[in-house]
């Protein structure tokens, strides 16, 4: 049973469906998503700064923002990237978010606002990702502790892209500590049971998704590749240990959970942690469904330990 709490949303969605993503400009859809997460937001976790930084990479910078929460235990540097089916998302769509987990895990947290489709098709985001990663890590003492271990997290595309980029530096030093991939799409396919059950009606509309990926693949045609879809990896050795969530209701939900025998199938360790009664996006939905956010607090301890550690 979907949890109560996202009732009223899920009934004003299948009454009054937004427009779809093609019969709007991408700024359009940018807007909405902004507005929508600006009215889902609640009280703001406090922080001991968040401050607006440039990163230079080669022939662009991206915007970032780092939060410092009020309790750093500063042995750990989160590096976040949003979701928005590659096409919308932002460092304030995110920010309630953002700034819960670095409260919620008392770690520095690094969201980027990497570049987005359909303006910049793939491979722009991805080598976004890579490459800020590569960059950060290699300065962990320009946003905290030098000594800090690297945790790289995103949700839903943001997942996709912590995914791939998590098998393009796993033999960089130094190495990243973990992934976090939260409820993440894995490929433009989109066939498994669960996205059979749950692909309309539950606020992630596979139809939006699909569309959304032919932007962000753009003249790229072949689904099989790995970057594209990490369910097809042959050869994930190596990677950073992964916990991944996955919500029931979400039509994402099978691929998550396959993703994960895929890397225990390689040898990695994983944690998964499965939401009852959730659907895709829950997290930024705690501030409205409080139930919500035990699921980000059981989170947060798992993210704990792996910036301490003592993951198992």
């Amino acid at each position: 049973m979907v949890n109560p709490g996202f009732e009223p949303y899920l009934r004003e969605a299948r009454e009054n469906p937004p427009p779809a993503s093609w019969a709007i400009t991408p700024a359009e859809s940018r807007q909405a998503f902004r507005d929508e997460a600006m009215t889902l937001r609640g009280e703001l976790s406090p922080m001991t700064s968040v401050t607006d930084h440039r990163l230079a990479l080669e022939g662009r910078d991206l915007n970032s923002r780092l939060y410092v929460p009020v309790t750093d235990d500063r042995r750990a540097l989160i590096i976040f990237f949003h979701g928005g089916s590659f096409v919308r998302g932002d460092l304030d769509t995110h920010d309630w978010l953002c700034r819960r987990l670095a409260h919620d895990t008392r770690t520095r947290l690094l969201a980027v606002d990497y570049r987005l489709a359909p303006e910049h098709p793939f491979p722009a985001g991805l080598n976004d990702a890579v490459d800020v990663i590569r960059l950060v890590s290699a300065h962990r003492g320009d946003f905290g502790e030098p000594a800090a271990r690297v945790i790289i997290m995103g949700d839903s595309a943001g997942a996709n892209l912590v995914a791939v980029a998590a098998t393009e530096v796993r033999d960089d030093e130094p190495a990243v500590a973990a992934q976090v991939l939260i409820y993440p799409t894995l490929g433009p396919e989109l066939v498994t049971d669960s996205a059979h059950r749950y692909g309309k009606g539950f606020l992630l509309d596979l139809d939006g998704l699909r569309y959304d990926y032919g932007q962000y693949l753009g003249e790229y045609g072949d689904h099989t590749d790995p970057r594209i879809t990490p369910l097809l990896s042959t050869d994930l050795a190596r990677v950073a240990p992964a916990v991944v969530v996955v919500a029931e209701f979400d039509p994402l939900r099978d691929e998550g959970v396959a993703y994960a025998g895929l890397l225990e199938h390689f040898g990695v360790a994983v944690e998964l942690l499965e939401a009852r009664g959730m659907i895709h996006g829950f997290l930024e939905m705690g501030a409205v469904v409080p139930d919500a956010l035990e699921i980000l607090d059981d989170l947060a301890a798992h993210v704990q330990r792996v910036g301490a550690g003592t993951a198992t």
